[in-house]
């Protein structure tokens, strides 16, 4: 039976011999109808997927947003405790997660099911002991943040709030998994009531705590930390309440089988992430290197903070495609997985061009939402324009790093990411930061370049993909891990044509 837009939505996974795969498309008018279709599909999950990233993100930057009335000490050493200490584990934890994206996906679409609880508790093992381990760096973040040429001043303040902020380093080694687990299956409304709900009691406990009660930056890590926690015990109560049918039948021995290749995945996912993560966390490392670094780090947690906010949204659609593309080829849908590629780009263009317009459109009014000082508003202002292209790019990376998960080519994009950031954007951006005299937007125009580079790169590894191989590849890691086995070897770099 031909897929058309037509036909009822079916629920992702569905064995139902009415999910078929995508026809060949048979002119215009048939690919608008399919195009329109599989928007419906990926808004269906992005929505509610965006609506959640923003919540947690604006946990952050709400903290953020009141620590730069508290002070401009206060914004830089959250700002540099928030993208280095926070944010390099963040990105750990994240991409360690992924993997259960992939697994969880695949399996999904082929209708096993009862394999997903025993993943989640899989990666609450190693996400567990992985946290264990970065608690060190949370420790001795002060010499650390010294080691790395940061400022004294802001260093003491940063190490200090860092201690505070070890509760949320666990609340993330929970949180990740569940997140995962319940975007598998499309659970994601609940994930909505619940960061919504958590983001409000966020502003209103900031206000109360960190302004009007005068606790400062002891009061912003109290609420902080009981916010991420909020989301993993509401979390963890709609899994344990029944609600996910047989992907969760309790807790079972099988989270302790096949740990050294599942690990391997994660890991692989893990560097995925992070090397994108820690890029723009070294855009923060490089502004605390300038003269009057205070007012530098300052302007550019401004931006990023923006940049985070958008970047929300674009993980928003990053979901949804991972979702689809994972769902698709488990189900040995080929054809529909690289058509739901071709709507997510289109799409993320077209939201992130759109954001862009708004920033240009108020770009003397919102940099007063963030900072009391005139020098800090005026290099945010002169920042704005390189802002709007970055938002740009940063809407399109998410959604395609995205199809990389949904398809398990974590360890690929890992090379990718290297080469375009590290080895490309990295040196650019000091080149003409310090070399150029540029300053802040000559290291921002550089890594920027880095991103650009790497979203062509991720374009036309999906457009070069045999989506039929990666279909078939599926199939395989699903029948390797739902066995529970624990010599067989997963495949995590894929073949192309």
């Amino acid at each position: 039976m031909e897929h058309s837009s037509e036909q009822p939505l079916l629920p992702l996974g569905s064995n139902d011999s009415v999910a078929q795969d995508l026809s060949p498309i048979a002119g215009p008018r048939h690919f608008c109808n399919e195009f329109m279709a599989e928007s419906k599909r990926l808004w269906c999950l992005a929505a509610p997927a965006i609506f959640t990233s923003v919540c947690q993100y604006s946990l952050g930057g709400i903290t953020q947003t009141f620590a730069g009335h508290v002070g401009t000490l206060e914004l830089a050493a959250f700002t540099v405790e928030n993208s280095v200490i926070a944010g390099l584990s963040f990105g750990v934890m994240m991409g360690m997660g992924s993997a259960l994206e992939t697994l969880c996906g695949q399996a999904y679409g082929a209708g096993q099911i009862e394999m997903l609880g025993v993943y989640m508790q899989r990666s609450w093992v190693i996400l567990l002991a992985t946290a264990f381990l970065l608690m060190f760096l949370y420790i001795f973040a002060l010499p650390f943040l010294l080691l790395i040429g940061q400022k004294e001043e802001i260093s003491v303040a940063a190490g200090r709030f860092a201690l505070w902020m070890i509760p949320q380093l666990y609340a993330y080694a929970m949180n990740f998994p569940m997140a995962k687990f319940l975007q598998a299956q499309s659970k994601i409304m609940a994930m909505s009531w619940i960061a919504g709900a958590a983001l409000l009691l966020h502003v209103l406990f900031s206000w109360l705590l960190m302004l009007k009660l005068g606790w400062g930056m002891a009061g912003g890590a109290l609420v902080l930390n009981a916010s991420w926690w909020f989301i993993v015990v509401a979390q963890m109560v709609y899994i344990l309440s029944g609600t996910c049918g047989t992907a969760w039948t309790g807790f079972s021995w099988g989270a302790f089988h096949n740990l050294w290749s599942f690990m391997r995945l994660s890991l692989a996912s893990a560097v995925m992430l992070c090397l994108e993560t820690w890029y723009f966390m070294a855009l923060v490392l490089f502004a605390g290197y300038l003269k009057n670094a205070e007012i530098a780090v300052d302007a550019i947690s401004i931006c990023t903070n923006i940049v985070g906010w958008t970047v929300m949204v674009a993980i928003g659609f990053n979901v949804a495609i991972s979702v689809r593309v994972s769902n698709e080829l488990g189900a040995a849908h080929p054809r529909m997985a690289k058509f739901s590629v071709v709507v997510v780009v289109v799409s993320a263009f077209l939201v992130g061009l759109i954001f862009a317009v708004i920033l240009l459109v108020f770009q003397n009014q919102y940099p007063s939402l963030f900072s009391n000082s005139e020098e800090v508003k005026q290099i945010v202002y002169h920042l704005t324009p390189l802002l709007a292209f970055c938002i740009v790019a940063n809407t399109i990376q998410p959604a395609l790093s995205g199809v990389a998960i949904g398809a398990g080519w974590q360890a690929l994009v890992a090379y990718v990411n290297i080469a375009c950031y590290y080895i490309f954007g990295i040196p650019l951006g000091l080149l003409l930061g310090f070399a150029f005299d540029l300053g802040v937007k000559g290291i921002w125009m550089g890594m920027v370049m880095g991103t650009v580079v790497q979203t062509l790169v991720l374009f036309y590894i999906a457009y070069r993909t045999n989506w039929e191989k990666e279909a078939s590849a599926a199939s395989e890691r699903i029948n390797t891990w739902g066995g529970g086995q624990t010599s067989a070897k997963t495949t995590d770099i894929e073949k192309y044509s």
